[in-house]
């Protein structure tokens, strides 16, 4: 039986997939001559609001808060989203930590999403009491860890470790527990490139076998004992070992450059998310949508500030993203 409750958002959201940037429109930014004249061009496509300030951040943020309001406004389960805002609540918990381990006077001195189901003043409250039991499952072991952690050793970065690896074994649990197909190919998408890029990451920085182990998260379509084996061999073992498995393109685009691995790693979930559009009746080209979206946002921050730095059009191209559409 054909399950018709995603029709009207399904429906809704195919007429919002025209509005999406394709490479036509990537092509008319790569032209402008200037951030300003890139600017110009997003507000004729609607980017921003008739009062939001001419500037890219201000436009790019309003951007991602119209993807939320979008999403609210067909009407569905907000929940089957969760999943796509762990990366923002996790951050929110790192800084939050970072805080309340360094700021005395309870002011936000690191950045902070504001979209999450815990707002941050109510993150850094639960972290300066300490009360980590208010605090979803999925997170509340890995505060208390990173907190005990960058209180008594100082290490800013065994507290991301910590909270890093927390978010992937969160996204990868949701994805084991989803009913829909989408967001269980999302997790490990999610999971596998992000153990890729650790891999790289490591072996760049001449980390040992133990670091890797401890940042990694366990997924099915890579073995992470086999890839952390790799990394200490080198940039080549990684290639070879990627070679072995679905990740083939992805070594590729290592021993090319480090901006071509950038890329691949973005436009392999944009792959990921292709089929959603040709389904009807599932939660899916939502999804996709959410993410084709803060894949053009991104794509658009590339360019823009390319453009303002003044890198010449190869070096923007070579970090372009592909598009939905």
């Amino acid at each position: 039986m054909i399950d018709t409750k995603y029709t009207y958002a399904v429906a809704r959201i195919r007429a919002l997939e025209t509005s999406l940037l394709n490479s036509a429109v990537i092509e008319q930014l790569m032209a402008c001559q200037t951030d300003v004249q890139c600017l110009q061009l997003l507000q004729e496509k609607g980017w921003g609001d008739a009062d939001t300030p001419e500037n890219a951040e201000a436009i790019l943020s309003r951007e991602q808060e119209k993807i939320w309001e979008t999403i609210r406004d067909l009407g569905v389960d907000m929940s089957i989203f969760d999943v796509l805002s762990y990366p923002n609540l996790f951050h929110n918990l790192k800084a939050a930590i970072k805080d309340a381990c360094t700021s005395e006077s309870g002011k936000h001195l690191n950045i902070y999403y504001e979209d999450t189901s815990i707002s941050p003043d109510e993150m850094l409250e639960i972290v300066r009491s300490k009360d980590f039991s208010r605090l979803p499952k999925i997170m509340s072991e890995a505060a208390k860890e990173a907190y005990e952690a960058l209180l008594h050793t100082r290490d800013g970065q065994l507290c991301d470790i910590i909270i890093d690896k927390a978010q992937l074994e969160a996204v990868y649990q949701a994805g084991k527990e989803a009913k829909d197909s989408i967001i269980k190919e999302y997790a490990e998408s999610t999971v596998a490139i992000a153990d890729i890029k650790i891999a790289v990451r490591a072996q760049k920085t001449a980390k040992s076998m133990e670091f890797m182990k401890r940042a990694m998260a366990e997924c099915e379509s890579l073995s992470v004992t086999q890839l952390a084996k790799a990394a200490v061999s080198g940039m080549d073992a990684i290639v070879d070992y990627l070679s072995q498995t679905e990740y083939a393109e992805g070594g590729r685009a290592i021993a090319e450059s480090a901006s071509a691995f950038e890329r691949w790693c973005d436009n392999r979930m944009m792959q990921t998310m292709q089929p959603q559009k040709y389904q009807s009746f599932s939660v899916g080209p939502l999804v996709a949508y959410v993410l084709a979206r803060e894949n053009e946002i991104k794509t658009v921050r590339i360019i823009v500030s390319g453009k303002r730095s003044g890198l010449s059009d190869d070096s923007i191209r070579e970090r372009v993203r592909e598009m939905y559409v």
